[in-house]
């Protein structure tokens, strides 16, 4: 009976987080106006419009540039950061890891708001020239990153730093070559991990973006309060191309995940 059980709640909680999704994407592919209302048939219109709208492209491209430059540096800091903290003594670890764990638990909005201040309102640091944009992102992603790769210093081997140094690497041929590649697999998700909170962030980009910019969420924001019927519909194919996206990139890192388990495991 409990087993029942456990899978009628498993059914019922991946019903609640994947149907919503599913009812979205099959709308999609209609020419009706709005989710629920009557359609005519199968129809491409709105990703016709997705792609025809000049101002959605370029949205689109300016929120996937800004999650991929802006992860691509919180990756960096993170690395090095988790690397630093992992290596240094134990006072100063706790209190790194413990500063860190501050923009996780914070409120988005707070996050948001504080750069804006600091940046726009002490320093007088121009809106238009993207800096408090681009430093909102990585406040908001760095500490996530951090998170994704300390696991994997734990689970690494300490002495083979201290080996490769016995060996004649320098301190730097060391750190790149023995121990950076031990963490690829959380850097990989730790800058995965980035670039879905810089695309899904609407509280930080909207207090530090130029007024002429938008990201995907505010679009979205911006786009359901007017009464622009082809830009909200043209925002179902986008969602349902996401979540394709999604999709494949998880089955793909699974599919190879599961290869190398496999060529370990024969190695053997």
């Amino acid at each position: 009976m409990k087993k029942y059980l456990g899978i009628i709640w498993l059914v019922l909680v991946l019903a609640f987080i994947y149907v919503p999704v599913v009812v979205l994407a099959v709308y999609s592919f209609t020419d009706a106006s709005m989710v629920g209302a009557s359609a005519n048939g199968f129809s491409f219109k709105n990703y016709v419009n997705l792609f025809a709208d000049e101002g959605l492209r370029n949205m689109i491209f300016g929120t996937i540039v800004l999650a991929v430059v802006c992860a691509a540096v919180s990756t960096v800091l993170a690395t090095f950061g988790a690397i630093g903290a992992f290596y240094s003594k134990k006072v100063t670890k706790s209190l790194l890891n413990a500063v860190n764990q501050i923009p996780v638990v914070n409120a988005d909005i707070v996050t948001g708001f504080s750069i804006c201040v600091l940046l726009i309102v002490i320093m007088q640091v121009s809106k238009d020239t993207y800096i408090p944009l681009g430093l909102g992102h990585i406040v908001l992603t760095a500490p996530f990153v951090y998170l994704s790769i300390l696991p994997k210093l734990k689970q690494m081997d300490n002495s083979l730093y201290e080996a490769a140094l016995d060996l004649g690497a320098t301190p730097a041929q060391a750190l790149f070559k023995v121990v950076i590649p031990q963490l690829i697999p959380g850097i990989l998700s730790g800058f995965m991990l980035a670039v879905t909170l810089s695309l899904d962030d609407y509280f930080v980009t909207t207090y530090t973006k130029p007024s002429t910019f938008d990201t995907i969420s505010t679009y979205v924001v911006n786009a359901t309060k007017g009464s622009q019927t082809e830009a909200k519909t043209a925002l179902w194919a986008l969602s349902t191309l996401i979540f394709i996206v999604v999709i494949v990139a998880v089955v793909l890192m699974n599919v190879l995940s599961g290869r190398k388990k496999e060529k370990k495991n024969e190695s053997r």
